[in-house]
């Protein structure tokens, strides 16, 4: 039985002269995938440096609202100055947003302040409950400084004990955001607009004076939809 070879194309005499590849090395493969690395490679790094430019960028420019967001978010200003012995004394609750250690108060809300000799404001807070009795709760304030704004109407509140008041947890904000020349209406609320309060003098506050101080809490940022009258529950 003969064998026979398997047939063969002829070849192309200037074959020869080519270079055959070595252990498999193909070197337009390789030159394809080195090219596509530079490639990732550059762009990976050109959306880098654009992300790094667009987070120094945003660090640079000062803090506001959002795109499209209303400008009542900027940050709110208190009133300055305030003369405190003018603004303590007794004060009546008109309105206020709804918060957890007012929940029980359904008749008539009392603020009263006095300054006391450290300098501190001792604060009496006191409201009708549904029984006909009254809740009381005795406080300190303590004055803020604002660079730039002597007497600036910004304070904090704390209700805990005394011997507590080295924590920060304990002090609540109380800005005084707008106030009448008379010192007889105040609008009191906190920078993070969670809490609002109308206060004044009078133990009545007439509706158009009352809704005044509403739509300027408003235009501040404060979600006024969710006031309560107090006393109105």
């Amino acid at each position: 039985m003969s064998h026979h070879s398997p047939r063969q194309s002829p070849r192309d005499p200037r074959s020869s002269h080519e270079p055959r590849p070595e252990s498999g090395f193909d070197d337009r493969a390789t030159s394809a995938s080195i090219f596509t690395l530079a490639t990732a490679f550059f762009i990976g790094g050109a959306l880098t440096m654009l992300a790094l430019g667009s987070a120094r960028t945003a660090r640079a420019q000062p803090a506001g609202p959002a795109d499209g967001a209303p400008l009542m978010r900027a940050p709110l200003q208190v009133v300055a100055p305030v003369d405190l012995q003018r603004y303590v004394g007794l004060w009546h609750e008109q309105a206020r947003l709804p918060n957890r250690f007012q929940r029980k108060c359904t008749g008539p809300v009392t603020a009263e302040y006095a300054l006391k000799p450290d300098g501190q404001i001792e604060v009496r807070n006191r409201c009708i409950l549904s029984d006909g009795s009254f809740d009381e709760s005795i406080g300190a304030a303590r004055v803020v400084p604002v660079a730039g704004q002597p007497g600036a109407g910004r304070l904090q509140v704390r209700f805990a004990p005394e011997w507590l008041s080295w924590l920060p947890a304990v002090w609540g904000e109380y800005w005084i955001l707008k106030l009448d020349r008379d010192y007889q209406v105040a609008l009191v609320g906190t920078p993070n607009r969670r809490f609002l309060w109308v206060l004044s003098r009078a133990p009545k506050l007439d509706a158009a004076a009352l809704q005044a101080e509403l739509d300027y809490a408003r235009t501040l940022g404060f979600d006024v939809d969710q006031v309560e009258l107090s006393g109105a529950k």
